[in-house]
């Protein structure tokens, strides 16, 4: 057997949670490879919704496994957070989810450290969602951090107490007082105190060895689902750097993420908005600061899922598109929010850039200057309300016709259509 993929091909917020979801029931596992609670992945169904941040997406699913891979990156707080409130709503989390002892665990010293950098930047910020990422996988590529099967050995707390001497020595060289930081609401001590009786709930987890379980799992024939985060456009080495996550988004990031071999990657499903969003800084060649974008923001309800602030909006970007899809080999499209374009007389589409005076399709090393001007293809809006639509021949011809227009750009074929958060909202072709 080989293990498909699941990932964002824009700058993350796509719904591929929503999807995940729904290819679960074909799953025996779903394994989250990369990422932190930076992430967001919002499930709706049976008038229900659960926002996920660190615990994959097949969680509603009671038969089936869930691991959390030791590319992710664990936050005991957070997570005893999102394991409560599926408590309460009937969800036992503790038969279905493993977590992997590789697994790197982020500090409450982490997220002092993400607050004090941020601000430290000043004009020239990230847009960080400040829940301590890129100080974690700081200490990891360093070799100072500290992972999951540490709290199984003796030693744990001596690690720890090291870890936050080191972080606090580096806070105050920018003349701060770390009490006075606040986390979530908290001041630091009441914080650390709370994180550390999280800390019980991540110790009862079912832990593993996950690259070990994961393939032999393969090995017996079992279907697994790698599940990413953020987006690839947010890719550490191939995102718009430095506006990207501390984490590889690609496909290649299931390889180091599960400890999966790549003659071992199946089906690769790409997930893209029918439209563009991004949160925080960075480039964004087709962003819209009229009357279009704040439609799209408005009936999107595009508004971050851990940040809760707006996101950027703009038309759909091809060349973008095709990047992505040409670095995580994606053999199959899904398309979301299809309905979020309903009122709309006309649609663009970014098929080229301007680049210094010269038309191109590649994104270059840097847009710092904002020199990347779209050129855009125009195309009928379909004027209608999808949502009443249960197949494909169901839906607009406009609509068609603009799907038919995005394969024919990237030579992918659309596989699912989603036009609403619930599960049911969604079309296969």
């Amino acid at each position: 057997m080989k293990i498909d993929v699941l990932l964002g091909l824009q700058w993350g917020d796509e719904g591929k949670g929503k999807v995940v979801d729904v290819l679960t029931p074909q799953y025996d596992i779903i394994a989250r490879f990369q990422g932190g609670p930076n992430a967001g992945h919002t499930i709706e169904f049976d008038n229900k919704k659960f926002v996920l941040h660190t615990i994959p997406s097949g969680i509603f699913n009671s038969n089936t496994i869930n691991v959390i891979g030791n590319g992710v990156i664990i936050d005991p707080f957070i997570l005893r957070k999102e394991i409560n409130k599926l408590d309460e709503s009937g969800i036992d989390v503790r038969e279905n989810l493993l977590v992997s002892r590789k697994a790197h665990i982020i500090l409450p010293t982490h997220r002092l450290l993400d607050a004090v950098y941020e601000k430290a930047k000043g004009k020239d910020k990230i847009g960080s969602t400040l829940k301590g990422i890129g100080p974690c996988y700081t200490d990891k590529v360093s070799r100072n951090g500290i992972r999951v099967g540490d709290i199984e050995n003796a030693n744990f707390d001596i690690k720890y107490q090291n870890a936050r001497k080191r972080h606090i020595q580096i806070i105050e060289q920018y003349n701060t007082n770390y009490k006075d930081i606040e986390i979530d609401g908290q001041l630091f001590l009441e914080y650390e105190k709370n994180w550390h009786e999280a800390l019980k709930v991540l110790i009862s987890l079912k832990k593993v060895n996950s690259e070990y379980y994961l393939n032999e799992q393969l090995e017996a024939g079992k279907k697994i689902l790698a599940e990413g985060a953020q987006g690839t456009l947010l890719d550490i080495d191939f995102g718009s750097y430095p506006f990207v996550t501390s984490s590889n988004t690609t496909t290649a990031g299931v390889c180091i993420g599960l400890g999966i071999a790549p003659k071992n990657i199946g089906k690769v499903f790409g997930i893209f908005k029918a439209y563009c969003t991004r949160v925080g800084s960075g480039p964004f060649p087709t962003e819209l600061f009229d009357k279009d974008g704040d439609m799209l923001r408005k009936i999107g309800n595009e508004f971050g899922s851990t940040t809760g602030r707006p996101r950027r909006c703009g038309w759909l970007d091809i060349p973008a598109l095709k990047y992505a899809i040409m670095l995580n080999g994606v053999t199959e499209l899904m398309m979301m929010k299809s309905d979020v374009m309903n009122q709309f007389k006309e649609i663009k589409a970014a098929s080229n850039y301007l680049y210094k005076g010269e038309e191109t399709s590649e994104i270059p090393f840097d847009d710092s200057e904002g020199l990347l001007t779209p050129v855009y293809t125009s195309l009928p809006g379909w004027g209608s309300d999808i949502t009443i639509a249960s197949s494909y021949d169901d839906l607009p011809c406009d609509l068609k016709n603009y799907i038919k227009y995005i394969e024919d750009s990237v030579g992918v074929p659309v596989k699912l259509v989603s036009f609403g958060p619930d599960r049911k909202e969604t079309i296969i072709r």
